[in-house]
């Protein structure tokens, strides 16, 4: 078993003992969150069609085509290689799914291409998987060196490292606040200025070490807490894939593509993505679009955190849409 610490807890992650099944092996690289929840919120109405936003490996997907046979699915992803995977994993249920390349903010527009105009429920689970996180090529950990990339969808042009070298001082504090909540975000920012005036900042170690000199915190000797870039890391990687932009769109796409007492439920990993859906899902309901169905976050149990410590941070919001709106 290997442990990729990061965020608000550890991502555990383990290689098949069939080295030669890529599928199995990577299948276990990733472990969706609340299914039990997700499952009893979605499935409760009995949906003809459910969207997954955030198809990632397919874990979710599976496991409602598996307990619903009559279901059909609509999976996004902007992670080529994740949907990919999730082709593979999801054949025994291709004649009941439709997967897409594309990024839940154009919701909408996918489903129009599939002549879609109502769904009875969508799914998000936000943040981004155990995979994405071990790919050193990636960029998006600081237990590795790698390229400051940090791009989910290769076919964005903007790299983490183009936004460190080329923001303002004070651009950069904006958005370590405004995606994070770095209450360090000045200090940080004007560190990342000064060393990227001696050369530029390209890699994950790099920019890893010189956020803790900028906090004044030795990793090395806060083992057993939260690494002082993770925040850092957090912002930088929302800003590259524009995902509080993506999840206001879909908030706001969502009341007309739901159908009467259509279902929407969303994972968040971080208070700014929470807060942004429980206003949306409160502006909702008092206009007469949702009901909530969730007037606290569900999270995980103790048995699901022992054997999934990603879930720790996990908050899912439900909603449901007015019969009559």
């Amino acid at each position: 078993m290997a442990v990729c610490r990061q965020g608000d807890g550890f991502i555990e992650f383990s290689m098949s003992e069939d080295e030669s099944n890529e599928t199995t092996a990577e299948a276990i690289g990733h472990v969706p969150v609340l299914t039990e929840e997700v499952e009893a919120i979605l499935l409760e109405n009995s949906p003809g069609t459910i969207v997954d936003c955030t198809l990632g490996r397919g874990g979710h997907a599976e496991r409602l085509l598996s307990v619903a046979p009559a279901l059909k699915l609509v999976g996004l992803d902007f992670d080529e290689g994740n949907l990919d995977f999730a082709r593979r994993r999801l054949a025994p249920f291709s004649d009941r799914i439709e997967l897409r390349l594309a990024d839940f903010s154009t919701l909408g527009a996918e489903l129009a291409s599939l002549k879609i105009d109502r769904v009875d429920a969508i799914l998000a689970d936000l943040g981004i998987s155990s995979n994405q996180i071990a790919d050193p090529l990636r960029g998006l950990s600081f237990d590795s060196d790698g390229p400051l990339d940090m791009r989910l969808d290769r076919r964005l042009r903007t790299t983490a490292a183009d936004l460190v070298n080329g923001l303002s001082e004070g651009e950069i504090s904006d958005m370590l606040w405004h995606n994070a909540e770095e209450r360090q975000s000045r200090k940080i920012a004007k560190r990342l200025c000064a060393a990227r005036r001696q050369g530029r900042i390209n890699s994950t170690m790099l920019l890893a070490r010189l956020v803790s000199a900028a906090v004044g915190v030795n990793p090395e000797s806060h083992r057993n807490k939260i690494h002082p870039a993770t925040r850092t890391f957090m912002a930088l990687r929302m800003a590259v894939n524009t995902e509080l932009e993506s999840l206001k769109s879909l908030l706001n796409q969502a009341p007309e593509l739901l159908g009467p007492r259509g279902r929407i439920a969303i994972i968040s990993f971080h208070s700014g993505e929470d807060r942004l859906v429980k206003e949306n899902f409160r502006s909702a309901a008092k206009s007469g679009d949702y009901r909530i169905l969730t007037k606290k976050p569900m999270t995980s149990g103790e048995a699901e955190r022992a054997a999934n410590p990603r879930s720790r941070s996990a908050k899912l919001r439900a909603a449901e849409k007015a019969a009559n709106a």
